[in-house]
């Protein structure tokens, strides 16, 4: 494995999960999946675990920023704070085929005014709970990284693993988008692409789309269309500085128990990291996401920045 391809795993280092802003469900929008990009063609394992931090504090109708109760709704959003854990292990069987399975724990406080018959009354809900699981394979046609590139395909499910009907101290059971999980079965196809350019730069663009297969107790999720582009320059031996353009679309949930006037949207981040190699098999990174384009359905929550950080590991 060259220096260079070393880097561009630096910059890739962990599945990417949804973005959504709604009442409070939320995860960093990176493209941190360095295996799907055919960086790495030898077979073996590796183990990631990453941080994630989301604190939605600010109401959003369109592209516009308000306060909390200025347009009234039944519910007027106040706060989700979103605190993540996403572990993930990913195997390479051969220059062609790897599979990577991850399972994220969903850390929420959330808090909102209930306006009951003209009524004020907060609720909040605060919970740790498994989310829903992903399996995804991956083909790559042109696995060995070369001066034309890299291109190949990711298919594959998210499991409805995560509970739906998470209750608070009083038993009032949260709105199914703020729940861990949707409850539903969800397929997964995206295409990659991984290259280099001159003076240890390495590259890559994705685009995926998540759709429900089935509906679950009365919710749909919205299916979801992403597409990611990123780069990384070799600083020193040990140290790439990282940069991502991550671009997301939501379609509105549907169902009984859904809140398709205030769910979906469009959103653009931009996200600058680091990435500093302890060993050659062991890479510690960190990013920042910083909201380019946020435009929301109703009123969302919406954060102003994010954090994210993870340990990766080879075997």
């Amino acid at each position: 494995m060259t220096k260079l391809h070393a880097l561009i795993a630096l910059a890739l280092a962990a599945p990417a999960m949804d973005a959504a802003a709604g009442c409070g469900s939320a995860f960093c929008s990176l493209n941190t999946d360095w295996s799907a990009q055919g960086t790495w063609t030898e077979p073996g394992g590796r183990f990631d675990l990453r941080y994630e931090f989301i604190d939605q504090d600010q109401p959003r109708t369109h592209t516009r920023n308000v306060g909390v109760g200025e347009i009234p709704e039944h519910h007027d959003e106040v706060r989700t704070l979103n605190r993540n854990w996403i572990a993930s292990f990913d195997y390479t069987f051969d220059a062609n085929w790897g599979v990577t399975a991850t399972l994220p724990v969903v850390d929420r406080n959330h808090e909102h005014i209930h306006n009951h018959h003209g009524v004020p009354i907060d609720e909040t809900w605060d919970f740790t709970r498994l989310g829903d699981a992903r399996i995804v394979g991956r083909y790559a046609f042109t696995p060995e990284p070369h001066a034309n590139g890299s291109f190949g395909v990711q298919f594959g499910v998210k499991l409805p693993t995560g509970q739906y009907d998470v209750a608070n101290a009083d038993g009032d059971v949260a709105e199914r988008m703020l729940q861990p999980g949707t409850g539903t079965t969800d397929g997964i196809l995206g295409v990659f692409y991984s290259g280099r350019l001159a003076g240890g730069t390495g590259w890559f663009a994705d685009a995926s789309v998540i759709a429900p297969m089935d509906e679950r107790e009365g919710y749909r999720p919205g299916t979801r269309v992403a597409a990611d582009v990123g780069a990384s320059y070799a600083w020193t031996d040990r140290v790439s500085l990282l940069l991502q353009l991550n671009a997301s679309w939501k379609d509105r949930d549907s169902g009984e128990e859904a809140e398709p006037e205030a769910s979906g949207g469009t959103f653009v981040h931009l996200s600058p990291g680091v990435a500093f190699g302890l060993d050659p098999k062991t890479r510690l990174y960190a990013f920042v996401q910083l909201p380019l384009y946020q435009y929301v359905n109703g009123v969302q929550l919406v954060a102003d920045w994010s954090v994210s950080a993870g340990l990766s590991r080879r075997f």
